[in-house]
């Protein structure tokens, strides 16, 4: 009789063990689901900007800056890696104009560099490869990656693309808005008038020469005509950096159906970007109508000067220099001011951009979509503003009902996928 309570009472253990499991289990919200998922994945963005003024021994990323990039902020939204952009804007295409802008290329180069070897190297580290964020990632450090917009600087001395990719480059758009020496721009779609329909020979060699050395090719700024030559040329995967889904938002900046099955049979990725105008045409214009008064009324009463996007090219390096300096503050400012006005059209959110991945997901499949804000570059929605609101992108992925592991991959298991096979190629070649 003793062995029948004995196992009675083992039994009851047992049953009640497994019950305060599952009440465990249940009880575990939504919220404190996806808090779980973002800090066990690794979080990449694949595109922000910099300005070297911020990478200065007094004012530099350690501190909580108007950037929306940051060290401090990286933390609170718990983003672990980033890519920080060279870039460099299109000018004439001509030795001087090379001279210069590849001065300005160096100068990020250096700035990205300074930042990880002698402003923070206790805080962040620049990344090689996958295993190089794997270990930085869990050593507790954030991690820094470089990705080159516009080759432009590059001139037409392709030897740089070896030197950019000793510097720490793993990717590069070959042009950004209007055309360079090697590529057509996807600008060129306003007046139809295009440099060389696609790719320059020099870009043909380009495309070559990025596979020979290890650097992903990115496609978010070039023409539909170039990327599909880059393609068909190319020996390895390649990604967009900051794109989004054409059939969702007719932008010329985003890639169409056609050009996402490209993507999928090159078995490369696209880094959906939260970009106001890229996500949600009819919500971005209504929304920055609005603003634009909002932006001038603050300026004004800074006694800020302000600028439209149409205007930059004819400002002197002086007025950008201004401009760029208050450029965050004014555009926080407004947005809080925009907050209390109940009348305020709403702006493009986290939702409108997870449409974006959802769609790409359904059409392309898991393994081809990835995440990126670009910010500081213009990037940046309501409900991911800043990288201190990065958790908000993985809270809505789980409300949608994806999984941790399908999470991982899209915030930068396939963007690290990608990199490792870019790599593999250019070591088979060499």
């Amino acid at each position: 009789m003793k062995y029948f309570y004995l196992f009675l009472s083992i039994t009851l253990l047992i049953s009640c063990g497994e019950k305060k499991n599952q009440k465990t289990e249940k009880t575990e919200t939504l919220e404190e689901k996806a808090q779980r998922i973002h800090d066990s994945v690794i979080t990449i963005d694949t595109h922000d900007d910099i300005n070297v003024q911020n990478f200065t021994d007094s004012i530099n990323y350690t501190q909580r800056l108007e950037t929306q990039i940051n060290l401090p902020k990286m933390e609170e939204g718990g983003l672990d890696a980033v890519f920080l952009i060279v870039y460099t804007g299109q000018d004439e295409l001509t030795s001087d104009g090379y001279a210069k802008a590849a001065d300005n290329a160096m100068a990020k180069f250096d700035a990205i560099h300074r930042l990880c070897e002698d402003i923070a190297p206790d805080q962040i580290e620049l990344a090689l490869n996958s295993d190089d964020v794997r270990r930085i990632v869990a050593s507790g450090k954030k991690v820094a990656m470089i990705g080159v917009e516009n080759a432009y600087p590059i001139g037409e001395d392709l030897a740089l693309i070896e030197e950019y990719q000793k510097r720490g480059a793993r990717y590069i758009s070959l042009s950004h808005n209007g055309h360079s020496q090697f590529s057509d721009s996807n600008t060129g779609e306003k007046d139809s008038v295009w440099l060389h329909n696609g790719l320059s020979e020099l870009g043909k060699q380009a495309v070559a020469e990025m596979n020979r050395v290890g650097i992903m090719i990115d496609v978010s700024h070039p023409s539909k005509e170039a990327m599909k030559q880059m393609i068909e040329l190319t020996k390895a995967p390649i990604i967009a950096s900051h794109s989004s889904a054409r059939a969702l938002c007719d932008h010329s900046r985003n890639l169409d159906d056609e050009q996402l099955m490209l993507m999928k049979e090159n078995g490369g990725v696209v880094q959906t970007v939260a970009f106001s105008s890229y996500l949600n045409t009819e919500k971005h214009e209504a929304r920055a109508a609005y603003m634009k008064d909002v932006y001038k009324k603050v300026a004004d009463s800074l006694e800020i000067a302000w600028y439209e996007r149409s205007q930059f090219s004819t400002l002197t390096p002086d007025q950008r220099k201004e401009f760029f300096a208050n450029y965050r503050k004014v555009m926080n400012i407004g947005e809080e001011l925009a907050k209390d006005d109940s009348n305020a059209p709403p702006a493009v959110n986290v939702s409108d951009f997870v449409d974006h991945i959802d769609y790409m997901v359904d059409f392309i499949g898991i393994d081809h979509v990835g995440i990126s804000s670009d910010f500081d570059g213009g990037g940046g929605i309501e409900g991911w503003s800043d990288a201190s609101e990065t958790f908000n992108v993985t809270l809505e992925l789980v409300k949608r009902g994806y999984t941790e592991a399908e999470i991982a991959q899209l915030w930068g298991g396939n963007l690290l996928r990608v990199l490792d096979e870019v790599q593999a190629v250019a070591e088979s070649m060499n």
